[in-house]
């Protein structure tokens, strides 16, 4: 069993800024969002010796990871994994719409802007590593798995795990930072804060 969530509000995303793998501490917002997670996810672990957090090595996924994990109560140290790191945006790192149309001049940020980042991963990479961690998760194994990434990668995983092509991924919007996805034998059900996470 799998528990996928987004990392929490940073400055960055507060100022509408593209971070790709660069950057930025959590906001009060995104503290908030990371403790509320957290304690949304304790109702659910029963076991808490059969858990582990997996998280991308950025600093923001990191942090949010250690508050979950101390909302919850486990003393498990969190695994980093770079194969759920963020997309790498190369030159448009770091940068709002306005400042990218600037120095990409034509560019439209649609659902192939991946394929048009100067210096950065093509969606093939990032589909490529995001399989690849999928692909060593045993379901069967008795863990469950909580996984602190990013808005993209995340969006990239469960459309590799429920084989969407790529313009069904890109047709999801990014999650809200406090959304909770529970993968499960080859589904994915979205667990909301109004829900009870029974």
């Amino acid at each position: 069993m799998i528990y996928l969530v987004r990392h929490g509000q940073t400055v960055s995303n507060s100022e509408k800024r593209l971070q790709g793998q660069a950057d930025s501490p959590l906001t009060e917002q995104g503290l908030e969002q990371a403790r509320r997670v957290g304690l949304q996810l304790k109702s659910l672990v029963k076991e808490p010796n059969r858990w582990q957090i997996i998280a991308s090595p950025l600093g923001r996924t990191v942090h949010t990871a250690n508050i979950i994990r101390d909302a919850i109560g486990l003393k498990s140290e969190i695994a980093l994994d770079p194969r759920i790191m963020e997309v790498n945006v190369g030159e448009w790192e770091g940068l709002v719409r306005e400042e990218i149309e600037a120095v990409s001049p034509g560019i439209t940020i649609g659902h192939d802007w991946l394929a048009k980042t100067p210096g950065g991963e093509r969606y093939e990479d990032i589909a490529g590593r995001l399989g690849a961690f999928l692909a060593d998760i045993d379901e069967t194994d008795g863990y469950n798995r909580i996984i602190v990434s990013h808005g993209i990668a995340g969006r990239v995983m469960r459309g590799l795990y429920m084989g969407w092509s790529v313009d069904e991924i890109w047709s999801h919007d990014p999650p809200p930072q406090d959304a909770i996805f529970h993968f499960q034998g080859g589904t994915i059900r979205r667990i909301d804060r109004q829900d009870d996470a029974a």
